[in-house]
């Protein structure tokens, strides 16, 4: 089933997947860096020889080499230069991406990219910095004489190749490091989706052993690989990214190494005062800080914390492993381990913690559909991810978007679509939002009362129930018979009476009514309910063909040939309602029909294309019988290890052939975290 060709033959393992690109270095929208690897542009997962790249795939320069007895390797990155080390093992867990590299079969590299994600832990996930951890040891029963060196370029600092770069290099609380930044400025803006504001800090333990140069990647990459050592002088010629290319470099002499490990340490991250401007309270938009700001009081003090904490991060990095490892291997195995811990990093990949540890604020990137900000539907199929860690960050995310409308920002009656282009969350005070009024509206209210659920907060819901209560009148008005509209698969069209998109609303109501009760507001329930409960029933009507071999959902009321994924009945066992509400008939309906239609890849996601997205088939999984949920598994797994692909983690693809669909290129989105669906389920 590999579609590698000749990189199927390649000297490396890969455990537990080669995925089409590996996660390096993702904590948020900014640093966001991959390894490509599949065969449509990639080498086929090997760290040396291949840039690693931004997620949309400028080189985010990251070059390392080895000296052995005097000869150079190439570790890291593709900067010429030296013979590359052998690949023998790949591996990635939730946090961490590791390499194991032999060089010249004398020495072995043990690579490791950490990226933590520690969601109830503020103060720890509001940095935005990556780990790299080389620990080198003999393997042929003699010593040898080591140096070390790892550097980056100034391509991390801007999208733009044209821009001035600044730099400088200094010491603090026993690291050292160089910091670099764009010398103009400009707050809140991207070019090319890299920031145009922000200092870059590139680190390592300041030891006697550490010698450091900044300046052009032939020299100072050079240097090291003539010598085993660098100037300790900085490049005074502040200039362009491509002018002579600044690199930022860091040389260990490791000394004899036997077969004791020793390990070298870097971190690498940015710092930003300013994070996002939103419209929420008042007139004009409101400059939100970066989270990290009220736990540091300064930069450094941020990034030398960071680096020193390494052990504890690590510790609490393995913990969320083995939970994930643990928790996915007993609901569905080892294929489904192989989904999920590809998932955790590039969801939170996309999110920037702002605001204050007592009022925090995040804000969502779509990253490569369009990079809108604060899109509703894309953090409503992320969900699951955020429920099972911790359902508070599902309150941070909801809050810009009650911020905004609850503050007169936005004229229509429905829910908002997104906040405007990351990362300036204007809205749209003139209400030209893309129109999915029914998605969104029923999106909102069962992200609310998801929320509330697992945080117990009625609070909450109490806090926004007016608003909450405009959106469920539309619902009523508009659910049972869907208007010619887009829903979330914006990209296949709009269409009428959509079978999938009704079920949300009707389930939205339902929704509300718990709302209404958990508030005290026992007449709204009544009400919501019993126009629930009406609705429930004629829809089965109208979107079941129970004369079809076998009977299922269709895509559109009436069109009998057709057949969708109809993923939002997940919600309904979600939020607890249950076969009380949508007949268990209906799921085992589904979970017959589903195996009939399954192509190579995955089931499609409906009649009219033979994509597929990956979030909505886990949905529709988690409420199968086992058997159908292990074919949905099943078949991702296998896309994973055998796509073309070579960008990170598409949740759209064609179910038949494993590569993108036309133009199409959901890559890093964070939709992936609807991948732990099994997980979020009531106990």
């Amino acid at each position: 089933m590999a579609l590698f060709g000749s990189l199927a033959q390649a000297a490396s393992s890969f455990s537990p997947a080669r995925p089409p690109a590996i996660p390096l270095a993702v904590k948020g929208p900014y640093l966001n860096s991959w390894l490509d690897v599949g065969s449509d542009g990639g080498n086929g997962g090997y760290l040396a020889g291949e840039w690693p790249k931004f997620w949309n795939q400028q080189v985010t320069g990251w070059a390392g080499f080895i000296r052995v007895d005097g000869k150079a390797y190439n570790w890291l990155g593709a900067p010429g230069g030296a013979d590359a080390v052998d690949q023998t093992e790949f591996s990635y867990t939730s946090t961490r991406s590791t390499f194991v590299l032999n060089a010249g079969g004398k020495v072995e590299l043990n690579v490791t990219f950490l990226t933590p994600v520690t969601p109830s832990d503020l103060k720890r996930q509001s940095l935005v910095f990556s780990y790299l951890d080389v620990a080198v040891t003999s393997v042929d029963g003699a010593s040898h004489d080591v140096q070390l060196y790892a550097d980056v370029s100034a391509e991390w600092a801007s999208g733009d190749l044209n821009a001035i770069i600044q730099w400088d290099h200094n010491s603090a609380d026993g690291v050292a490091y160089h910091q670099f930044e764009r010398q103009d400025q400009a707050a809140i803006s991207e070019t090319n989706q890299q920031a145009n504001w922000g200092t870059w800090w590139w680190s390592t333990k300041d030891v006697d052993n550490l010698s450091w140069q900044s300046g052009a990647d032939a020299d100072v990459r050079g240097a090291f690989i003539d010598n085993g050592v660098l100037a300790n002088t900085k490049d005074s010629n502040y200039r362009a990214v491509q002018d002579n290319w600044p690199v930022f470099g860091f040389a260990n002499d490791l000394g004899s190494i036997g077969s004791q490990s020793v390990s070298t340490l870097y971190s690498l991250g940015i710092t930003q005062d300013g994070a996002i401007n939103l419209l929420g309270e008042g007139s004009d938009l409101t400059t939100y800080p970066a989270l990290w700001n009220s736990y540091f009081g300064s930069d450094v003090e941020s990034m030398t914390f960071f680096y020193n904490d390494y052990e504890t991060a690590s510790g609490l990095a393995t913990d969320l492993d083995n939970k994930v490892a643990s928790d996915s291997l007993a609901a569905a195995g080892q294929n489904y381990l192989t989904i999920t811990s590809l998932s955790v990093r590039q969801t939170f990949g996309a999110l920037q913690f702002t605001g204050t540890d007592s009022d925090p604020l995040v804000f969502l990137k779509e990253i490569s559909s369009n990079s809108d900000i604060q899109t509703v539907d894309v953090i409503f199929p992320a969900i699951p991810l955020i429920l099972y860690l911790d359902p508070a960050i599902l309150n941070y995310l909801l809050k810009p978007l009650f911020l905004n409308q609850e503050n007169g920002h936005y004229p229509n009656t429905n829910a908002i679509h997104d906040l405007g282009t990351f990362p300036v969350a204007k809205g749209y005070p003139d209400g030209s939002d893309e129109p999915m009024p029914l998605e969104e509206c029923g999106n909102m209210i069962i992200m609310a009362l998801a929320y509330a659920q697992k945080a117990n907060d009625n609070d909450y819901l109490t806090q926004h129930y007016p608003i909450l209560k405009q959106w469920a009148g539309y619902l009523v008005d508009e659910a049972l018979i869907p208007a010619d509209q887009i829903s979330t698969d914006d990209f296949a069209g709009s269409l009428a009476n959509q079978t999938n998109l009704g079920l949300k609303g009707i389930i939205g109501l339902r929704a509300m009514s718990e709302i209404a009760d958990r508030t005290g507001n026992s007449d709204d329930s009544k009400s919501y309910g019993g126009t629930a409960t009406s609705y429930i029933s004629q829809w089965q009507g109208y979107g079941l063909n129970t004369a079809a071999d076998p009977p299922h959902a269709t895509l559109s009321y009436g069109d009998e040939d057709s057949h969708g994924l109809l993923y939002n009945l997940y919600t309904n066992s979600l939020l607890g309602f249950g076969t009380d509400f949508v007949p268990q008939s209906v799921y085992d309906m589904q979970s017959a029909f589903y195996p009939t239609v399954a192509l190579e890849y995955g089931v499609p996601l409906d009649t009219r294309h033979s994509y597929t997205k990956t979030d909505w088939m886990l949905w529709s999984a988690a409420i199968t019988s086992d058997s159908t949920r292990d074919t949905f598994i099943r078949l991702i797994a296998g896309w994973i290890d055998s796509t073309p692909t070579n960008k990170p983690f598409t949740d759209l693809y064609d179910a038949s052939s494993g590569d993108y669909p036309g133009t199409l290129q959901f890559t890093a989105r964070p939709v992936v975290g609807g991948h732990f669906a099994l997980l979020a389920l009531p106990k």
